[in-house]
């Protein structure tokens, strides 16, 4: 099982994560996040980061013109739209950068009905816990919601995943729509301080997932 890291602010700790090999790490571009990566590193730092890992740039509501700005400013590699954006809106940028639309899920959520205009116009789905703002809950939503679902899309399984999930995250992965999970996407569950990772959990983490 393949992992992403969200909430990145040091240069430092994205460099650890790609020894790792994790997959990818994301960068909050959101100004209202205590995890706004241009608060802590300039683009031109962001931009010079290299490896293997997938540098995933999260954005909420953001113009279409400025997003693709940012993209090309920090070399990102693909891109996160994690608030009410339209599908035409993904488009847009999915025809310039790879495009994950990300889902707030909540209680009795009709998963089918919230994603089906986007199957056409972005190439991953993020499914995350519903809040009353665009920020990270810490909060996991009810996973069964998912359940037997033909979601037919890579996706990623967000919102408060943490250290005591592996054997949760086992048996998800026995149901029929876990076909289509390219990620867990974790965050602060994993962190010392806000953009603040615990690489040591983390790696337990990732040892433990990839087995799965």
């Amino acid at each position: 099982m393949r992992v992403k890291v969200c909430g990145m602010t040091k240069v430092e700790q994205v460099q650890q994560l790609n020894k790792l090999n994790i997959e990818f790490c994301g960068f909050i571009f959101y100004e209202k996040s205590k995890r706004y990566v241009l608060n802590h590193l300039s683009a031109s730092s962001i931009k010079k980061i290299k490896g293997k890992i997938n540098k995933v740039g999260v954005f909420v509501n953001a113009n279409e013109d400025d997003i693709l700005k940012t993209v090309d400013a920090c070399g990102l590699y693909l891109v996160q739209l994690h608030g009410d954006e339209t599908p035409k809106q993904c488009e847009k940028i999915s025809s310039y950068i790879t495009t994950i639309k990300a889902f707030r899920i909540g209680d009795d959520e009709n998963v089918l009905w919230k994603i089906k205009d986007y199957a056409d116009v972005c190439d991953m789905f993020l499914f995350d816990t519903k809040a009353a703002d665009y920020g990270g809950t810490g909060k996991q939503f009810n996973w069964n919601i998912l359940n037997e679902l033909n979601i037919d899309k890579p996706f990623f399984l967000s919102g408060g995943i943490g250290p005591n999930d592996i054997e949760k995250l086992k048996e998800f992965s026995k149901n029929t729509v876990a076909k289509n999970l390219l990620a867990v996407d974790i965050n602060s569950k994993f962190e010392i301080s806000y953009g603040v990772k615990d690489i040591n959990l983390i790696e337990k983490f990732v040892n433990s997932v990839k087995n799965i």
